[in-house]
């Protein structure tokens, strides 16, 4: 498995191309969208995949210079947790 980004997501598919990991993304206005989702399977918790994850999402929304809402507790945490990222959050409400 690996991960998996399109616009608004990412994610990872098992073999049968079931969702087992996703980190959740919705545009809220032009430039700007809402981290408002983690989601990882049982099986997989504990290795690291939802920090990988947001990992993607940040280099992501870096790439696009976009900025993010955080209302999804995960990304809270994980964006405290690595500083060097602080550039992709936003810094007001919309």
């Amino acid at each position: 498995m690996h991960l998996q980004t399109e616009q608004n997501r990412v994610f990872m598919a098992d073999e049968n191309q079931k969702i087992v990991a996703q980190v959740t993304f919705p545009a809220v206005k032009e430039g700007l969208v809402d981290i408002n989702h983690t989601f990882v399977d049982e099986s997989l918790r504990g290795q690291g995949v939802a920090s990988q994850m947001m990992q993607a999402v940040a280099e992501n929304l870096r790439r696009h210079h976009q900025k993010a809402l955080l209302t999804c507790s995960y990304a809270v945490t994980w964006f405290e947790k690595h500083p060097e990222y602080a550039d992709v959050k936003s810094p007001a409400e919309p």
